[in-house]
């Protein structure tokens, strides 16, 4: 009998391949993403050349046809190496492309999914607002009223803190297209660069994930086809649910890969600094910092991986979706209080060398924070934990 907690060996050889690639190809960029908060033009192109781009999406498109778990292998493999790189890749593959190929039209399909996937154009996403930050739906202001002959529809309103937004080519941005109905009134619609009325801010300087650029989207009387609405009018929510459910689902993964890499530093590090004339390592306060970091890694990982397959069992067509708010919900929650208390410990562990701005142990240190941030608070994932757990009682 197979071992369920095992990762299938199809997959696990996806992660090795991800696994050498990441070492190979993205971990010689982190350094200068990091000090220089520099964007690496070439990484789409040369992800989308190496088979990374569209994971999931059909060959007919360019894609690999895999399933979602199999993204999230690379996920968490590329988390291993750098993480700031996973902040460009994963709003790219996960947020807007992966949206597009689950709810756009055929033809939506067709123009967007190729250059996509070959990295020609880079996605983001446009949901949060300078008002509406955990209220992202309740909040919205982005409007869009339909123009009177039917062709477009005309957005007012920014966005703000988006993930690629400064670099991106094509968004999948949302507005109310019926403010008085609330949440029930957004639509989702595919913007692309350049069209008239639409204007990016510079990217924003952030304490971590550098080198992933981070800024505003400025609307101001922006005339989008209305070919380019992604699914029905009014039925935005529901695109966005099934999307940020994903996304709290990938963003774990990588995180994983993150943990796993400050618990390995640390590990390398405890075994050959000495003082006092042995290897800290040896110190039982070392050992008590290194044995909590293992079992809060193998507790999220398990967790996370249970999650992803559970949304992957969902994506081809099985059960549990009543559940996926809430696990992704709790992966996510549980994943980002362990990166930032085993980054924590990885820096006391490192002592002085790991307080010092160019130590990766510090980059990671940084990066943590906005795991208990991004993709919903801690406070919302919490909620949204509570609430579901409630909602099964009948309260």
């Amino acid at each position: 009998m197979d071992n369920p907690f095992e990762v299938p060996s199809a997959h696990r050889a996806v992660y090795d391949q991800a696994f050498r690639y990441g070492r190979e190809r993205l971990y010689p960029l982190l350094e200068r993403m990091d000090n220089d908060d520099w964007y690496p033009p070439d990484l789409m192109r040369e992800l989308g050349a190496n088979g990374y781009l569209g994971i999931t999406a059909d060959p007919g498109y360019g894609g690999a046809g895999a399933d979602l778990f199999t993204a999230g292998m690379v996920c968490e493999a590329f988390g291993y190496w750098n993480t700031n790189a996973v902040a460009i890749w994963g709003p790219h593959e996960n947020l807007c492309l992966n949206n597009i190929l689950r709810n756009g039209s055929e033809a939506q399909k067709r123009r967007y999914a190729p250059k996509m996937i070959s990295g020609e154009w880079v996605g983001a996403l446009g949901l949060t607002e300078p008002g509406a930050g955990s209220d992202a739906l309740g909040g919205m202001r982005t409007t869009a009223v339909r123009s009177s002959d039917g062709g477009h529809y005309v957005l007012n309103g920014g966005k703000t803190f988006i993930s690629n937004g400064p670099v991106a080519d094509v968004l999948l941005v949302y507005a109310k297209t019926a403010p008085e109905r609330g949440p029930k009134g957004i639509s989702a619609f595919i913007v692309e660069k350049g069209l008239p009325g639409f204007s990016v801010g510079p990217k924003f300087r952030k304490m971590g994930w550098r080198g992933a650029p981070t800024g505003e989207l400025f609307f101001d009387d922006c005339r989008v086809p209305a070919a380019n609405r992604l699914g029905e009018e009014n039925a935005g929510v529901g695109i966005v649910m099934s999307g940020l459910n994903l996304e709290r689902a990938f963003l774990a993964l990588g995180t994983v890969g993150e943990c796993q890499r400050c618990l390995d530093l640390a590990l390398a590090h405890a075994a050959q600094r000495r003082q006092f004339g042995q290897a800290i390592g040896q110190f039982q306060m070392v050992q008590s910092h290194l044995a909590e970091m293992y079992t809060e890694i193998e507790s999220a990982r398990q967790l996370c991986y249970k999650v992803l397959w559970a949304c992957n069992d969902l994506e081809r067509g099985g059960g549990g979706r009543g559940d996926i708010h809430l696990q992704t919900a709790a992966a996510l929650f549980k994943v980002g209080e362990v990166n930032v208390m085993v980054a924590d410990k990885a820096v006391q562990i490192f002592g002085g060398s790991g307080f010092m701005w160019d130590s990766e142990i510090n980059r990671h240190y940084r990066n943590a924070k906005l795991t208990t941030i991004g993709g919903g608070t801690a406070e919302v994932r919490k909620t949204i934990i509570a609430q579901e757990l409630l909602r099964r009682t009948g309260a």
